[in-house]
Formats: C-alpha cells, structure tokens, sequence
C-alpha cells in the first residue's frame, strides 16, 4: 500500500444528514453516535441527522458532531485495511487526529470537544467578534494589513493560513471589517466574511484556552501510534505530553495549514485521505500539490470509491 496520510476536518465542514448511511447500516457506528450522545447529555444522533440546521451549528453542538462523524467514518476504513502512516487535523480536526493515532480515547475527545465549543463560545460575547477569508493576497500582505489595524481594543489578526492565497482572519469585528476593505483595495480577488458565532484562533480566546487547559489536563493521554502534524508548530508531535500541549496552544494560535500541507509533501507521502464531511481539505492538498492523489470518505459510497483507488494505486 501507498503511503498515506489521514486529513480530519474542522467545522463548518458540518451539515444535516451527516452520517446518516454509516447510521442506518453499520451497528458499530450507531453505537459510537448513540454513546457519544449519552456522554454530552444531547441526542447527538437527531441533531446530527434531522438537524435543525441553526441548533447543528452551535459551536458546542457542531464540534463533538463533527468528531463523530470523522471516526465513524475512520473506523470503516480502517475496517478494509486502509492505515496511515500519518495523520493531521484543520483545528477540530486535531482532535480527531488524535484519536486515530490512539493518543486520545473516543469518549474523552467527544467531550472534551464540547466544553472546547462552549468555552470558545463564551469567550467573545456574540456581535463582537469576527471571522473573514481573503483570498488572492500573500500571507506577508495580510499580516501587514492586520498590523497596520490592530490595536489592544481593536483587533485582527491571521487565524488559519489555509493555502498560499487564502487567509482567514479573525478579532474584534469592527478590526476585520477594515482589514476586509483594505484587502479588497490592495487587489485581494475575494473575501468572505464567515458566518462563525466566535472570532477562533486569535488572542480574544484566552479565557476558552485557560479553561480548556483545565479540562485537558483532566484527560488521559497516551504516546501515538502514528506522528501527528499539529497546527500549532506544522510538524510531527509523537507523545502524550506534546499533544495535550498542542491542542492548549492551539486555542489561540493560527492554524498552520500550508506548511502542515508542505510538511506532508516533504515527508513522502502519496495519498491524502480526508475522513469526515465535507471536501475542504481534500480540495485544498489538490491545489497546493498536483501530484498527491486526494480522495474523501464520509458515506458508504466515498469509501468504497476511496478503497477501490488506493488499491488501484498500490
């Protein structure tokens, strides 16, 4: 077999009906929902596959749903043979990385996740903070930009560096609308002001971090059975102690996604393999390096397509 790399995405990635074929036909993925429910006191399952939508995209609500459907959608995999030799996670999705690296246990990591969206939510009330995506100006422009708007009460700055063209920023809203303006009047070809409930990966999270902290060192960690490439640092972590450090740091910090994407190129790796809703990571690997194959699985059918090709490659 090829070797392979594991992508796990992070929310806004969420949407109604998510996992609803792996639900309906698989007892262990029922299961795994059903539990994962019962552990945040939510009928997980309803709010995954009826929605409503409004309820789906709390930011309490979409972080445990979103880890589910990742391993539910892991665990077949893994089920035909499929392994990795290394995994990575975009923010939510780290924590997802790590339960398929065996550094965090399933239950933990769903609520943990939970009082991670709580706690992020709580931080900034909401109407205060703000998220946007840029694309078509170079990360060097945008931090310029940022800098050049930033003040203690009035902040934005780079919250995921998601490819060499596309940064999304995130502060106080009035701070990110000026960078928005200014962007567009440097020549950016698009920007996008993102419908988040909370300004994530920047400074305006310290109290979510300093009580995420708490919980997560509550949590059991193990060594992992695969490297784990970390937002935070964009390299490979191999021990308990480094993850739970990461997952703390990351509350605030950038998401470190292009040099994560490097990383994987330099590491070797032939295929890319996202796991979970939606096609965000997949597309973006595609783009950044043409000529890692990229596939997605998050039903029966993408999985079976996904099976097929990777066999075809070995």
């Amino acid at each position: 077999m090829v070797d392979i790399a594991f992508l796990f995405p992070g929310q806004g990635s969420q949407f109604v009906g998510m996992g609803e074929e792996f639900y309906s036909s698989n007892s262990e993925a029922r299961e795994m929902l059903d539990r994962a429910g019962e552990a945040i006191g939510k009928d997980l399952a309803a709010l995954c596959l009826k929605g409503p939508e409004a309820e789906l995209n709390l930011t309490e609500n979409t972080q445990p749903a979103i880890l589910v459907h990742s391993i539910m959608a892991l665990n077949t995999l893994k089920e035909n043979g499929i392994e990795s030799r290394v995994a990575a996670g975009h923010s939510l999705g780290e924590y997802s990385a790590l339960v398929a690296a065996g550094a965090l246990g399933f239950l933990d990591a769903v609520r943990v996740v939970h009082k991670r969206g709580k706690f992020m939510q709580e931080a900034v009330p909401v109407g205060l903070g703000g998220m946007a995506a840029i694309v078509g100006l170079p990360l060097k422009t945008v931090q310029e930009i940022c800098d050049g708007f930033s003040n203690a009460d009035n902040l934005a700055s780079p919250a995921n560096m998601n490819s060499p063209v596309q940064t999304v920023v995130a502060g106080h809203r009035q701070a990110v609308e000026s960078v928005v303006e200014e962007a567009k009047r440097l020549g950016a070809k698009k920007t996008v002001v993102l419908p988040v409930s909370a300004p994530f990966h920047c400074s305006l999270m310290k109290t979510a971090e300093q009580k995420l902290q708490v919980e997560l060192e509550k949590t059991d960690f193990q060594d992992l059975s695969i490297p784990v490439v970390t937002n935070v640092g964009a390299k490979a972590i191999s021990s308990g102690a480094e993850a739970r450090d990461a997952l703390v740091k990351q509350v605030c910090s950038p998401v470190r996604w292009v040099e994560t994407m490097q990383y994987l190129v330099d590491d070797g790796i032939q295929a890319v393999v996202e796991i979970g809703p939606g096609r965000v990571l997949s597309g973006l690997m595609r783009r950044f390096a043409k000529q890692i194959p990229c596939f997605q699985v998050s039903d029966p059918e993408s999985l079976a397509k996904t099976i097929s090709e990777l066999k075809s490659l070995a």
